[in-house]
């Protein structure tokens, strides 16, 4: 069997395979898979992705199954007991963050309907095609990650800074970022029409 192109990223480790072949790129519009993305994605502040993915099913056991109301009522006793877990990063300023992000997550919830039509509505409801022929030309940040990572600052959000939310919107599909080579680019573009 003849093993199909892909991004030269997504064949390095079978967790980024998968990543790679069934969530990135992918249009998400579930609030609960929006909230665990935020969770991780501010985990993953100065680190690899490689090592958040491999610590996701414990951070799913430790932030209650990414349950936003659950996390939004821990308190510093949650934040002592994450700081003992070696199955997440322990960083007690990210720990904290995640607490207050999914306070936050839960009023823009509230003021937007969904997280999803916050996030969704600076796109129009709309992934960008990119079309990237090497993994050099994608780009860290965007004017849209500028201008949703300052908007989500000023509200309060931290460890959300421009690349990281670029790396958010890849991972919920706002942009489509696979080579135009890699045989998501195509599957992932009909997903959005």
């Amino acid at each position: 069997m003849i093993e199909p192109t892909r991004c030269s990223w997504g064949t390095s480790t079978p967790l980024y395979l998968d990543y790679h072949d069934t969530e990135w790129g992918v249009p998400c519009y579930d609030d609960k898979k929006l909230f665990e993305f935020l969770i991780l994605e501010s985990a993953q502040a100065g680190l690899s992705w490689i090592t958040i993915l491999k610590k996701r099913d414990n951070y799913r056991k430790a932030f209650a199954d990414f349950n936003a109301e659950k996390v939004a009522r821990f308190n510093s006793r949650s934040v002592e007991r994450l700081m003992g877990d070696a199955g997440i990063v322990r960083n007690r300023l990210k720990i904290e963050a995640a607490i207050s992000n999914a306070k936050l997550f839960l009023d823009l919830q509230e003021s937007h309907g969904s997280f999803a039509n916050y996030m969704w509505g600076f796109c129009d409801g709309k992934p960008t095609q990119n079309h990237w022929k090497r993994g050099d030309e994608v780009p860290a940040t965007t004017p849209l990650s500028d201008t949703i990572s300052k908007d989500m600052k000023k509200r309060g959000f931290r460890f959300f800074g421009s690349t990281i939310c670029y790396a958010h919107m890849q991972a919920l599909g706002m942009v489509n970022d696979h080579l135009v080579g890699c045989f998501r680019h195509r599957e992932c573009a009909e997903l959005s029409l």
